[in-house]
């Protein structure tokens, strides 16, 4: 055989490969595309499900008609955009993952088949579940510290002009307004919608990528890159590493903060949990297999030991 036909039976595969992976990218951008449409046919139901914790925020504030604005012509219209790009790609996520599965899967043996589905499986449910805590949890929680400001300072200024007979007594003690100052300028709360979805959205994905910990820890315990051990020598680091990410993505609210750092922290002590399982489980199979000559013995040693007898 000459240089010539080797060099094209090496590259026959890799063309191959590609026009697979073309493939799979079209499929996968078409369903990004399908999801997007859909996102957008419900995006302004999906808008008032996003903002419900600040409505009930101020509400409770005592507005009785809670109000957000745009102030140019396309905010609106970029603001369902937006909220499409997001959950269009949630709506299409099983079939990218799908599409990413059959390019992958080929060169996988069955074992490694196995072990990689789950992980694929439980990686939206997870990633669902964290946006599910932040939403009905966290935003709340942050906009009554946020909003809370105002209804403090409101119910302290009320107070004081209706002793000084500044204001008219007939001013509501709880709204959610600061009167009028010393130069009669009134502050209150006039949010952008875009400005007010974007912490929800902050706070949707940093909780859904926090919730993916023991998806990513238990898979790398798999493939035998960290250990519960491991995991466990470093929970000091683990700690700090935590409170940095708490507050980095999450307003400077302690209780936020405080609840961000719980979670992830009781997710990292599940992913050693997790990676102990397999561990155990790998060390059953291996000594069913015949690599453990007894329980305390390590299965590279082992072999070792047998190499040298050979020799």
């Amino acid at each position: 055989m000459s240089q010539t036909e080797d060099v094209e039976d090496s590259t026959a595969p890799l063309i191959e490969h590609l026009a697979e992976l073309r493939t799979r990218l079209i499929r996968a951008v078409m369903a990004f595309a399908v999801g997007v449409i859909l996102a957008f046919i419900v995006a302004e139901p999906i808008l008032q499900f996003l903002v419900k914790p600040i409505e009930e925020t101020l509400r409770a504030l005592g507005d009785p008609s809670p109000t957000l604005q745009y102030t140019s012509p396309q905010e609106y219209l970029f603001t369902l955009f937006r909220i499409s790009m997001v959950f269009g790609f949630a709506l299409s996520f099983p079939m990218i993952g799908y599409q990413l599965w059959r390019f992958v899967a080929p060169g996988l043996y069955k074992t490694e088949k196995g072990a990689f589905l789950p992980f694929l499986v439980a990686s939206p449910f997870m990633f669902l579940l964290g946006a599910s805590f932040a939403q009905l949890v966290v935003t709340p929680l942050a906009m009554q510290f946020f909003l809370g400001f105002a209804d403090v300072s409101s119910i302290f200024a009320n107070l004081l002009s209706q002793a000084t007979g500044d204001v008219p007594s007939d001013i509501a003690v709880d709204m959610a307004v600061v009167p009028e100052t010393a130069d009669g300028v009134r502050i209150t709360f006039f949010g952008k919608v875009n400005e007010s979805l974007d912490i929800t959205l902050k706070f949707i994905m940093a909780f859904g990528m926090c919730f993916q910990l023991p998806v990513l820890l238990t898979l790398m315990g798999k493939a035998g890159l960290v250990s519960a051990d491991g995991l466990g020598a470093m929970r000091k680091y683990a700690v700090v590493a935590i409170l940095l990410l708490a507050a980095l993505v999450t307003p400077p609210d302690v209780i936020t903060q405080l609840i961000l750092f719980v979670v992830v922290y009781g997710l990292y002590e599940i992913s050693i949990f997790l990676v102990r399982r397999v561990e155990t489980k790998r060390e059953e199979k291996l000594r069913e297999e015949g690599y453990y000559d007894d329980e305390d013995e390590d299965p590279l040693m082992a072999e070792f030991d047998e190499d040298e007898d050979v020799k």
